[in-house]
């Protein structure tokens, strides 16, 4: 995310000596993504950031997928997972679909969670209902309803729901760095004038978050030999001791009310819709919007076949016209995978002629590799909807 920002206090020039009033030096942690020729933050820490006094295995949860096998376009009733809130959004998030790629999880809790960093990728959290505070090295961001919430990879935080407040949060992580579509930036980072959205809608941190506190425990999701694994730290000070930082790489929010939906005469096909990339994915949102207004046009979507990709839809505001009959609803996932050819539902054409304004939100992510089906898809699958087209 090339768009500079700087937060606190820094020293003038960068890796140079940097005091506190005391005289003690602070500790400089250069958070830096593709081995130091990608975007990068200088922090600037109170205590030692490489700090640990005790480290235990943790496990975050099942990270087993199945193939979906035999092919079948499937539907997950993501509200069916939860009859109540879990304790947080990272130990509580439950695998829906997944491929070495990307994994998308769903979660909904209330508590705080424990400090966190993913050693593994990129985080893209939208939150589907809720409010609250997400914590981090680098300061508070405050997120709401309908915030995508991009956090780097190995960045620590902290989830805090409002209180009262139960979070929904459709969690997308990366094996790799997500970020807006280089077509939408110019060579040096800057949004274009045709892009959907610009630097004034993504929101980042704004003060230092300063903590203290001894034996701090942090979790880290990381690689191991066979898979994803975890580790436990227990930190003699607290991470939150930064007193400033700059740089180009943080996180931040980017609520789907601020993008600008491009729209034609006749239907437009769904990159007018991406909002972000990551590695062999890309992510796509659809917003209440004007439709197609040509006298003969045909506002919903055409059959189309997948040969590439396997297309995930989270559907989570509206009525989504094209699928209309087949079972889904609000918290509803549609998996139509690549091999199947998939349109909108028998009648849905018809009914559409004439419509002037759609009011459906959906995030969609397109991966370029098969995904498998985790225990949290499994848990809450339509059995019926393979069939909802004959």
């Amino acid at each position: 995310m090339a768009h500079y920002r700087t937060v606190g206090r820094i020293p003038r020039k960068r890796h140079t000596q940097f005091r506190r009033d005391s005289g003690e030096l602070y500790s400089e942690e250069l958070a830096g993504a593709d081995g130091f020729s990608g975007d990068s933050s200088l922090l600037y820490h109170r205590g030692t950031p490489s700090a640990i006094t005790a480290a235990e295995q943790w496990e975050p949860g099942d990270p087993s997928v199945v193939p979906n096998v035999p092919l079948l376009p499937r539907h997950l009733r993501l509200h069916d997972l939860f009859r109540a809130s879990t304790a947080d959004i990272v130990t509580g998030r439950r695998l829906v679909l997944g491929n070495a790629d990307v994994r998308i999880s769903y979660a909904v809790a209330a508590e705080p969670s424990e400090l966190y960093r993913s050693a593994i990728g990129d985080e893209c959290v939208y939150i589907e209902q809720g409010s609250g505070v997400l914590e981090t090295v680098f300061g508070a961001l405050d997120f709401r309803t309908g915030d995508y919430v991009l956090i780097p990879r190995a960045t620590i935080h902290r989830w805090v729901p409002a209180e009262g407040a139960t979070v929904r949060a459709y969690i997308i992580e990366a094996t790799g760095h997500i970020g807006p579509p280089k077509r939408y930036l110019s060579r040096f980072g800057q949004f274009l004038e045709h892009a959907p959205y610009c630097e004034r809608d993504l929101h980042g941190p704004t003060e230092p978050l300063l903590r203290t506190g001894a034996d701090v425990q942090l979790l880290v999701k990381h690689r191991g030999t066979d898979g994803i694994t975890g580790t436990r730290y227990l930190l003699p000070t607290h991470p939150f001791d930064v007193v400033g930082w700059d740089g180009c790489l943080y996180p931040y929010t980017f609520n789907i009310g601020d993008f600008e939906p491009i729209t034609g005469r006749i239907h437009q096909p769904p990159p007018v819709h991406q909002v972000f990339e990551g590695h062999n994915f890309v992510i796509c949102n659809f917003v209440p919007r004007k439709v197609d207004y040509h006298p003969l046009a045909v506002p919903v979507p055409y059959s189309h076949s997948n040969t590439d990709s396997d297309e995930v839809m989270f559907y989570c505001g509206g009525d989504y016209e094209a699928r209309r009959g087949s079972g889904i609803g609000l918290g509803s996932i549609s998996l139509h995978p690549g091999g199947h050819t998939h349109g909108p539902q028998p009648g849905a054409a018809e009914r559409a002629l004439g419509a002037e304004r759609f009011s459906e939100t959906a995030v969609m992510v397109d991966t370029f590799a098969p995904l498998g089906l985790g225990a949290g898809g499994l848990a809450c699958e339509d059995p019926d909807y393979a069939w909802s087209w004959a």
